[in-house]
This record gives structure tokens, sequence and C-alpha cells, in this order.
């Protein structure tokens, strides 16, 4: 699951050598925190929230049980 969350994220930003994921254990299951540079925050994030509600939308539907995805 990391590895899709770190996928996917490498794929949006410019600076793909700075995405980091780092797993943590949440009330309701695993919660991945996505590190990325700080001129890419804006692109992991999208407009309105659109690009990083997506792929929290594909962690779930692959997991298909509760997971957290956060923006550092």
């Amino acid at each position: 699951m990391k590895d899709l969350v770190e996928y996917l994220a490498r794929s949006v930003v410019d600076h793909a050598e700075a995405v980091r994921v780092l797993e943590r254990r949440g009330r309701d299951g695993p919660v991945y925190l996505l590190e990325v540079a700080p001129e890419d925050k804006g692109r992991i994030i999208g407009k309105g929230g659109r690009v990083i509600e997506a792929i929290r939308t594909l962690v779930r539907a692959y997991a298909k049980r509760k997971v957290g995805v956060e923006v550092r």
C-alpha cells in the first residue's frame, strides 16, 4: 500500500526524489503520511483538494478497508 501512495505521488510532483511516505497506525486503520518538497505541496493537494482526494479514493479502493492519506 505504501508503494501505491508513493507511486501516485511521484507521478504528480516535479521533485519526485523528495517524496517520502511514512506509515502510522491510526484508530481506524493505517495512515500514510505523505511528505513532498514545499514547492510541490500545491500540486499534490490540487485545486480544491481534488488531487489528494483522488489519491485517497484510489488507495481506499485498493485496500478495501479504511485507510488514511495525509500530506505533511
